[in-house]
């Protein structure tokens, strides 16, 4: 598909560098021609000046020959030189259509990616809530309990489908730049502390211990999607920690920026897994793959960070934990 057009793309680039030359060749012809007439006709006199004895002669008019080569001889020149801009244009819209493409491309491609891996990760509870509800409805020897049981993983199996299709949707928004019109001074220290306080529940379970930063620094963002990215980091830096660790949230001052960072004391993750921790629906083969997420929650939360032009800085060392810094503007 894209090679068709970029060829039409290129051809349409090179119809409109080739109209502008064969304009400008034409008005180069015309002038041209009207200079060499004139200069002709002005060395002609200046001749019959000089010499009076040509005065009355048919040297005292330009020679028609004389004009006419002077013409094709522009002619030629004009044509060469659009023969050469043709060339050189054709090169060089070729390479505009390809780099005017390329971002489309890229996005065509993402976006059959993205449709994917959704398709691919609905089909999962879908399928299992399908097979458990059939073979329920086979089995006639099936108890209350049992029954119970069944319907139970059902719901879960739709707390998983309802919790992926509010991520995707979270995504539309953030994507679409809604969140920027509702930027206001946040207090950061407020912002970990909402963040906390509903993680909390979750680390009790693990016996994980969370330390929060005494400083209060203030933010531009929004407050809602400041604290779900916290949420974000922290449910991760609690999930692959073990028992009875600790997570600490630090918030500092770096030159003009705020920093935030977040460290726990877990399983790390393998360097080449590193660069990919943003990209959608990527789980690492490592042991911080144990969870049963979607994969989508740090992809929210980088874009959460570059709606808010924050940056966001990962180290890891593999059963020593993993550091996430984030540098706010």
């Amino acid at each position: 598909m894209f090679k068709n057009a970029t060829f039409k793309l290129t051809v349409s680039y090179l119809i409109v560098v080739m109209i502008i030359s064969i304009i400008f060749s034409a008005v180069v012809y015309r002038v041209g021609s009207n200079n060499l007439a004139n200069g002709l006709i002005r060395e002609t006199k200046e001749l019959s000046v000089q010499f009076p004895v040509f005065s009355g002669t048919q040297f005292a008019q330009p020679n028609p020959a004389d004009l006419s080569a002077g013409q094709r001889h522009l002619l030629d020149e004009l044509i060469l030189t659009n023969l050469v801009v043709l060339v050189g244009a054709g090169f060089i819209s070729y390479f505009l259509a390809r780099e005017t493409l390329k971002p489309i491309e890229a996005a065509h491609e993402q976006q059959k990616r993205f449709t994917a891996d959704v398709s691919h990760e609905l089909r999962t509870p879908l399928t299992s809530l399908k097979m458990e509800s059939e073979v329920a409805l086979m089995d006639d020897s099936l108890t209350k309990e049992q029954l119970k049981k069944v319907i139970g993983s059902n719901i879960e199996e739709a707390a998983k489908l309802d919790t992926l299709i509010n991520s995707l949707l979270r995504l539309t928004r953030l994507e679409a730049g809604e969140l920027q019109q509702q930027f206001s001074n946040q207090d950061l220290r407020t912002i970990v502390k909402e963040a906390i306080d509903m993680v909390t529940p979750q680390a009790k379970t693990r016996d994980i211990k969370l330390n929060p930063s005494k400083r209060s620094l203030s933010v531009r963002g929004d407050h809602d999607s400041l604290v779900q990215m916290l949420i974000i980091f922290l449910d991760n830096a609690i999930k692959y920690s073990p028992r009875k660790s600790s997570v600490n949230i630090q918030i500092t001052k770096s030159g003009e920026q705020t920093r935030l960072v977040i460290t726990d004391h877990g399983n790390g993750i393998a360097a080449k897994d590193l660069e990919h921790v943003f990209d959608r629906f990527y789980r690492a083969d490592t042991a911080r793959s144990g969870s049963n997420g979607f994969g989508l929650g740090l992809s929210i939360a980088k874009l959460i960070a570059d709606i808010h032009r924050a940056d966001i800085t990962i180290s890891s060392q593999l059963k020593h934990g993993t550091s996430v810094t984030i540098d706010f503007p």
